[in-house]
């Protein structure tokens, strides 16, 4: 079979926001590992534009400096050596129209020529949110926005891609204004993920589990991003956002879609993202009195981690005393159409939980007890599917089986599938992917205008309710918990369970 792998266009990555923590710690070393791979052009550089007015010299000392903290042991000095001398720098105010991009189209010219690049460039916004129509303006106006003689331009937008409804369509109408929307690509380094990449072949690669899912088979579907960490230094940040806000509308929902989408007509980009729009669409809108009652949240107190004992969420930098804002989330989604019918969605997000975890649980239904009515059996076995993402990515299957012996008994038993067992460690950023797929202009793990605006229409209710009923009781878990008894009352309501990782 021939091969069908793309491969990138020579091209030049302009990174606004280059001194920052995003760049050393994923961008560079993804494009490393890219490198290293083989999958980066070879006619190829990087250009990063900041505020600090460096000169080049000693950004490449930094970059490389930072590569060789954040890309492992094996590191390999001609590659070092080859982006050494492919990386450029200039700064100045973002604000400025002329002096900056002046600058940079200089800087442009003269990588292009020096590098043999035709102007293909992606600039990539590692800036605050508030300044990507801003900046991109300021790109398109000063003539990078142009596509001529086959040259293409394509800009990568990190999340959160907006804060609400009404700032996701401002902001999708200011870009929308000066750019296609081919252009514009937004990203959630989450889809980066091996393991939720393989959702879809998982689905749809193999016949033994595409047609038990559904309603007729599955109970329920549970997903969990949790995370031990607490907000460390983006308390400044985070107190302005929250974990529904931080997380549900592109991780969480990202991952909802690709479980129950419907299978595309192919894998072009615009097909996979079509059936993931009609999930989002199929979402059983919130009413407020969904919003208190099948949405939890929750703001971590003191507690223990690893045996430490860690403070507060109201005690962490640049976070009020007073703070009313939520580092838990958990909600149950319907989802209305006749794949999904009656099967809820429970969702939940975390800061400070009992371990690092994130993964899909799907629940099946049990199966009729009668044949074992007069066995020692008292109960059978459930089956679910788990997808495990993150720290380990991997899956598992869960089934009863007979225990050994001359009377009918059953145990659980598990088949566990992991990457590093079968496919071996890779280093990965969660970056490579995405990066790679910009290159080639496959848009297919980026979500599009009308997905973003529609995850945000989904939670904006529940938004609305939080703000206009303030929380009475937070902090409301333990940090090392898993989160509120609310959240616990959620499915113990509807007879069911989370199913908590134990490290």
């Amino acid at each position: 079979m021939a091969d069908t792998l793309k491969t990138a266009d020579s091209c030049v990555m302009v990174i606004f926001g280059a001194t920052g923590d995003l760049t050393k710690r994923k961008l560079f070393p993804a494009l490393y590992n890219l490198a290293k791979e083989n999958f980066l052009p070879k006619n190829f550089a990087i250009v990063g534009v900041g505020r600090q007015e460096i000169e080049t010299e000693e950004f490449r000392r930094n970059i490389i400096a930072d590569l060789k903290e954040f890309v492992g042991d094996k590191q390999d000095e001609e590659l070092l050596k080859w982006f050494e001398e492919r990386t450029y720098y200039t700064g100045g105010d973002f604000d400025d129209d002329k002096k900056l991009f002046q600058d940079l189209k200089s800087l442009l010219d003269e990588v292009c020529a020096t590098h043999s690049i035709p102007e293909n460039f992606f600039f990539y916004m590692a800036i605050p949110p508030d300044l990507f129509a801003n900046v991109a303006k300021k790109i398109v106006k000063n003539g990078f926005g142009r596509e001529e003689n086959g040259h293409w331009r394509r800009f990568i937008f990190e999340k959160p891609f907006g804060r609400d409804l009404e700032s996701a369509k401002k902001l999708n109408s200011n870009l929308l204004a000066i750019l296609k929307e081919r252009q514009i690509y937004r990203i959630d380094h989450y889809l980066g993920k091996e393991t939720v990449q393989n959702i879809l072949v998982f689905r749809f690669g193999n016949s033994i589990f595409e047609p038990i899912w559904n309603r007729n088979y599955i109970d329920h579907v549970q997903i969990t991003v949790a995370e031990k960490l607490g907000v460390e230094s983006r308390g400044g940040y985070y107190d302005s956002a929250g974990a529904l806000r931080d997380m549900i509308p592109n991780h969480i929902f990202q991952l909802v879609t690709l479980t129950a989408m419907e299978p595309p007509v192919s894998f072009e980009a615009n097909s996979v993202r079509d059936e993931q729009a009609k999930i989002l669409q199929a979402i059983q809108p919130f009413s407020p009195e969904d919003a208190l009652h099948s949405a939890i949240r929750g703001q971590y107190g003191e507690g223990t981690i690893a045996d430490k004992t860690v403070k507060a969420y109201r005690s962490e930098e640049k976070v009020p005393a007073a703070s009313k804002t939520e580092t838990f989330a958990a909600m149950k989604l319907s989802i209305d159409n006749w794949r999904w019918a009656d099967v809820p969605f429970y969702v939940r997000t975390g800061k400070r939980m009992k371990a690092r975890h994130s993964s899909i649980i799907i629940q099946f239904k049990k199966a009729p007890f009668m044949l074992f009515r007069d066995t020692p059996i008292e109960r059978l076995t459930t089956n679910r599917i788990e997808i495990h993402i993150q720290p380990d990515e991997g899956i598992t299957l869960h089934f009863g089986a007979k225990i050994p012996g001359p009377i009918v008994k059953m145990g659980a038993v598990d088949m566990d599938f992991n990457y590093v067992d079968h496919f071996g460690e890779q280093i990965s950023t969660g970056y490579e992917r995405l990066l790679f797929d910009c290159m080639i202009g496959d848009a297919t793990l980026f979500q599009r205008a009308d997905m973003v605006e529609t995850s945000w229409s989904i939670v904006s209710p529940i938004l609305d309710v939080w703000k206009a009923v303030p929380p009475r009781d937070f902090p409301n878990y333990d940090s090392g918990s898993w989160g509120p008894k609310e959240a616990d009352a959620l499915l113990e309501h509807d007879g069911r369970a989370w199913k908590n990782f134990v490290e």
